[in-house]
């Protein structure tokens, strides 16, 4: 079930909404958690109907491993072993589903066998309760972890706002929450607030990123030799414009949604393409992934006094995992590594303190994430290779020097003129990026919910009437 939808938006939502409300006003029981456990059990079965029990049963069992292991004070090679375990149960479930292909892959092109594609549907969300389980798991293990009840911690992981394309969140910050009694009460003020900022995550998806995706992803997936600079420019930043869109868009609504019910869910993106490094890009970009791979990936690796385990290896490695998470296929781990190596450049330069003014700053990086995006979307290393190349295919500009340089401008701007809706879009979507406050300075300054029900009532009318076509989010692939 996709957030921007008539089934969700207007069934779905309202009917949970008002009955939790309903039950709060009743106060035995935490039924209202109850109701939001089973409304969010229902949201994500409409998605994975086939993986819906395991989903289930890994929630009754990670919470049973990470109970176990909180209570197992005795250290040793046994409680080791558990852990391990579990954790490793977690990975081989994802595994299965979404790297069992690329597996099939490896295993023929390096034995030259011909074994088929099992083809199984990646269920939805997979990649991201699966990290919240395994830090919940290493917490425990960790002794980091209090005494949660089950239903707590079933909400946690199935809170439905969060649940299937992030923010990806922790313990730690959500169970308090659902414990809160001052969360437990009608406030208006969230409501509104709430509402606000799901319907700006609503327009980023449908008013902006739905059309750049679809316009996109057309060219990326029919490359062929022979592209000119124009349209390799034009696609690549439509595509790493719209994609972030498309992120932060859901995002938002998850936060919105979170609001609704008092829950502040953790902000994902903090205008990223504003960075003028890899290493602020990468603070401001999908920093609750960000967040869990520096916990958990980073510092396991990270030695201070080490040699061979430093800042830049652990980097490097945590960047490798990054990739690899993101999709089955070499072009996302060799995607990863590049961001890595980026951001060791961003470290090394700023250990050093060589600096660069603004502007030049700014450019190498929205060029450098553009140039990633284009390794990210493609297919193959073939046709990231082509995309490359037309980046700089320049045969079809006239003259010399500085001629050709304006006849380059020219086309450019005839290109984009030709474009029509699609290319004043690209213009209005990335001067948004680059120039406009991003949702969480709008909400700071917007602190009035009777004026943030009105704009909300606007963005929802116009969101509303774009709705005859669902893109699904792009994260969903993930």
């Amino acid at each position: 079930m996709l957030f921007g939808t008539y089934k969700f938006l207007f069934l779905f939502l309202p009917v949970t909404v008002c009955g939790y409300y309903l039950l709060l006003k009743i106060n035995r029981y935490s039924m209202e958690k109850v109701w939001l456990v089973a409304a969010s059990l229902f949201f994500y079965a409409q998605g994975s109907k086939a993986f819906f029990p395991y989903f289930a049963g890994g929630i009754v069992l990670n919470y049973a491993a990470g109970t176990i292991l909180g209570r197992w004070q005795k250290e040793g090679i046994l409680r080791k072993v558990f852990f391990a375990f579990a954790v490793l149960a977690n990975l081989a479930l994802l595994g299965y589903y979404k790297y069992m292909d690329f597996f099939i892959d490896n295993v023929n092109m390096l034995f030259g066998t011909g074994y088929a594609h099992w083809n199984l549907a990646l269920p939805v969300g997979i990649s991201f309760f699966t990290f919240q389980q395994i830090a919940f798991l290493a917490d425990s293990y960790r002794h980091e972890t209090q005494e949660y009840d089950f239903l707590n911690y079933a909400l946690f992981i199935t809170f439905f706002p969060q649940l299937i394309v992030g923010p990806i969140v922790h313990h730690k910050e959500m169970i308090p929450q659902f414990e809160n009694p001052d969360n437990r009460r009608v406030n208006y003020e969230n409501i509104a607030g709430g509402l606000m900022i799901f319907w700006i995550g609503c327009a980023k998806k449908v008013l902006l990123s739905d059309p750049l995706t679809t316009d996109a992803q057309q060219f990326f997936s029919n490359i062929s030799g022979g592209i000119v600079f124009t349209d390799a420019w034009y696609y690549s930043v439509a595509y790493t414009v719209s994609y972030y869109f498309d992120l932060s868009g859901y995002a938002d609504m998850a936060i919105g949604l979170g609001r609704m019910f008092n829950i502040i869910i953790p902000q994902n993106f903090q205008s990223p393409y504003k960075a003028l490094n890899f290493q602020e890009y990468w603070r401001r970009w999908h920093m609750t992934l960000s967040r869990f791979l520096s916990a958990y990936v980073f510092r396991s690796v990270y030695q201070k006094k080490s040699r061979f385990r430093n800042y830049y290896v652990a980097t490097i490695v945590t960047f490798f995992v990054s990739g690899f998470w993101h999709g089955a296929g070499w072009t996302f781990v060799l995607w990863g590594l590049v961001n890595g190596i980026f951001v060791c450049i961003a470290a090394w330069r700023s250990r050093h303190g060589k600096k660069m003014h603004k502007a030049p700053a700014f450019l190498l990086t929205a060029m450098g994430v553009v140039g990633t995006r284009i390794l990210f979307v493609s297919q193959t290393f073939q046709d990231a290779w082509m995309v490359y190349q037309g980046l700089f295919n320049f045969s079809c500009a006239e003259g010399t020097g500085i001629d050709r340089c304006i006849s380059c401008v020219l086309q450019a701007v005839s290109y984009l003129m030709e474009k029509g809706f699609h290319g004043a879009l690209l213009v209005f979507a990335a001067g948004i990026c680059w120039f406009a406050p991003n949702t969480g300075q709008i909400m700071d300054r917007h602190r009035n919910h009777m004026a943030s029900l009105c704009y909300a009532w606007v963005l929802m009318l116009l969101c509303i009437l774009n709705m005859s076509r669902t893109v699904p989010f792009l994260y969903f692939q993930f």
